[in-house]
């Protein structure tokens, strides 16, 4: 198998020349025109809202501290998603 493709190349060096140069040239162009950024946004911002009630249970923590800030975070705008956990004695909120 390799050694057809070998001798397939040795036949045709011109044709095989021409594809190394053009490949050569596409890729400088690519590498010259392919738009760098020194520091890329890799994506959406997010914020965690971490709230901390020790001796609490989850619904008391869900009821009292973290619906109440969910409801007040789907106001902010452009705000995408909105999710929220408690556990005993914390609750957190993903925005």
């Amino acid at each position: 198998m390799i050694n057809r493709i070998i001798d397939i190349c040795m036949a045709n060096r011109l044709l095989v020349f021409a594809a190394f140069a053009l490949l050569t040239m596409a890729s400088w162009w690519a590498m010259k025109n392919t738009p760098v950024d020194a520091i890329p946004d890799i994506g959406e911002n997010q914020v965690i809202v971490f709230a901390d009630w020790p001796g609490r249970s989850p619904r008391d923590i869900e009821d009292q501290v973290i619906y109440p800030l969910g409801v007040a975070m789907l106001g902010i705008p452009d705000v995408k998603d909105v999710r929220s956990t408690s556990m005993f004695s914390f609750g957190y909120i993903n925005i």
